[in-house]
């Protein structure tokens, strides 16, 4: 039987639009209750700092380009390993029945709790322990994001040098857009097309005008570039939400709709041609040297499925800028299913469009030989450079279909995945901050509630971190194979606060956070098991300790 990855995207886009319409409506309505009438922190605790009401568009922008990062990327590019099959159905379903509902009750009880972080609040909904326990592991959890997402944006600066200038130059361009544009609320979509243009026309000139970043004082460029971001990171986290994450992640996410567009109409033509067909098996349930699909797709894909940092930008920045519950219905599940549908053309891009042309130094492969570069084995699919490089050419070989040259698609892929990981990047550091904050008001550590203080701490601490194993900044590689148990632990651990919370206001329709909370933690906790055996037969005793407690919590 054979598939076609068109009509595959289709349907699923489809039917994304219409379950956000039904089951997405009734959990607002029926189950959680979502009332315009209802206060919100935005309004009632509104400072112009951190608390700042911004409307629903806005708001999906900070928050789709915040959760989604370079997760829906790279861990559905891994995933496809086990087969293209086993990866969409997990990232379709996950996406609906999981991702979206953790995401949405996240963000509606952070909203009815003053907008605390969910570690905050699952003392005050379940228990102390629980909450001691939850920003344990939120701290490692943002300590590993804030490093690793740093290098990325580096290893992308230095695999894909067009890209500087282009991601760059959205800051100063964001922050005159925020004044004008945001803020004046005066023709803010000719404001927001002129300002996306510009975006654009600075993506022509970075591919025109690569930039290459020199090895200076002993550093190599992806230690530079680490440095250079983390000290960003600081800056950017501190400012007020409305003068540059508000404005730079709206215009993020509208320079992202629209690379999105150019990738989907190539896949809609390509499709229509035949020349996209999948590349991948549908089903290898032995790849070379890869651990058991069960429960390791489940972690290795979580972003795009399900996803716990999810809840800790739900409950970190978006619920303390929304401006009525009835927006979170479009900001929390709307931006999961979203980015769903993300994970899905990624799919298609690693198992098909990376098949119409991969060149190599013979010549061009295509088909299941383009494939087999990057998936002949766990080993050879596991590198970050190849994960990367299967997107960008899957991608970019999709867009030439409607006229854009190859080296021009790269380009806009490879500033479309810096800059969602700067979005997240500047996120993660911002919720370091809060959750330190948290800390010190929990323990009564007054200096630790200082802005400036705990923002030093997040980024020095990811810093450290980064240069662990040498001047290059890849230290964090060395916690990155606890990440996923890790990331979906906190997934759990954010639908079991939303069960215990539903369970004494709706009943028996608790199950709905009830069944996945459940799915997940067996899932997390059997990969965790089976992480932990290797870990001590491969001697790593710094990842079987970490592991080792992590279990135990």
């Amino acid at each position: 039987m054979t598939f076609n990855p068109l009509i595959i995207s289709i349907i699923c886009f489809i039917s994304y639009i219409v379950i956000y319409k039904t089951l997405g409506t009734f959990i607002a309505k029926k189950i959680f209750k979502s009332r315009s009438s209802n206060p919100v922190p935005s309004k009632m605790l509104a400072d112009e700092k951190e608390y700042v009401a911004s409307s629903k568009q806005v708001m999906f922008g900070h928050h789709f380009t915040s959760i989604a990062g370079t997760g829906p990327i790279v861990g559905p590019a891994i995933g496809v390993i086990w087969g293209w099959l086993p990866a969409l159905l997990w990232v379709f379903f996950g996406s609906i029945f999981m991702g979206a509902i953790h995401d949405f009750s996240a963000l509606m009880i952070s909203i009815r709790h003053q907008g605390k972080s969910i570690s905050s609040i699952s003392g005050d909904i379940i228990n102390d322990r629980v909450r001691l326990l939850f920003y344990c592991i939120v701290s490692l959890a943002l300590l590993i994001v804030i490093a690793i997402f740093g290098m990325i944006i580096a290893l992308i600066f230095d695999q894909f040098p067009s890209s500087v200038i282009a991601v760059w130059i959205e800051i100063p361009i964001a922050i005159l857009f925020g004044y004008i544009g945001l803020r004046k609320h005066s023709a803010v979509l000719l404001k927001t097309a002129l300002a996306v243009l510009l975006l654009y026309i600075f993506i022509w000139i970075g591919y025109k005008v690569p930039l290459t970043m020199p090895e200076l004082f002993g550093l190599p460029k992806t230690g530079l570039w680490t440095i250079i971001l983390l000290s960003y990171a600081f800056i950017a986290s501190i400012l007020p939400v409305q003068v540059l994450l508000q404005p730079r992640d709206y215009l993020n996410a509208w320079q992202l709709y629209i690379s999105l567009a150019a990738i989907i109409a190539g896949l809609v033509v390509t499709g229509v041609s035949g020349s996209l067909q999948f590349a991948a098996p549908a089903i290898n349930l032995n790849p070379i040297g890869a651990p058991p699909i069960w429960p390791f797709l489940f972690i290795t894909i979580a972003c795009g499925a399900i996803s716990g940092f999810h809840c800790l930008v739900c409950s970190g920045t978006s619920s303390k800028q929304i401006a009525s519950e009835e927006d979170a219905q479009f900001v929390g599940y709307g931006s999961m299913l979203a980015e769903g549908a993300l994970a899905i053309v990624v799919i298609v891009a690693v198992t098909a469009g990376i098949g119409i042309a991969y060149p190599v130094e013979s010549g061009v492969l295509t088909g299941t030989d383009a494939f087999q570069v990057h998936y002949a084995s766990w080993q050879a699919s596991s590198g970050l450079s190849s994960k990367l490089s299967a997107v960008v050419i899957g991608m970019a070989n999709m867009m030439e279909a409607i006229g854009i040259p190859l080296v021009v698609g790269s380009t806009i892929v490879g500033v479309f995945i810096a800059s969602f990981a700067g979005t997240t990047l500047d996120s993660a550091t911002r919720v370091q901050r809060y959750v330190i904050a948290e800390l010190g008001e929990q323990f009564n550590v007054s200096w630790l509630t200082n802005k400036w203080i705990a923002t030093a701490i997040a980024v020095i601490s990811a810093l450290a971190l980064a240069f662990s194993s040498g001047f290059n900044g890849k230290g964090a590689l060395l916690l990155w194979p606890l990440f996923g148990a890790l990331n979906q632990l906190l997934g759990g651990l954010a639908l079991l606060v939303a069960t215990v919370y539903l369970k004494k206001r709706v009943g028996i329709w608790s199950l709905l956070t009830g069944l996945p909370c459940i799915f997940i933690m067996i899932m997390t906790f059997w990969a965790s098991i089976i992480n932990q055996i290797d870990f001590i037969h491969s001697m790593n005793w710094i990842l079987a300790a970490i592991n080792g407690l992590v279990i135990l919590m």
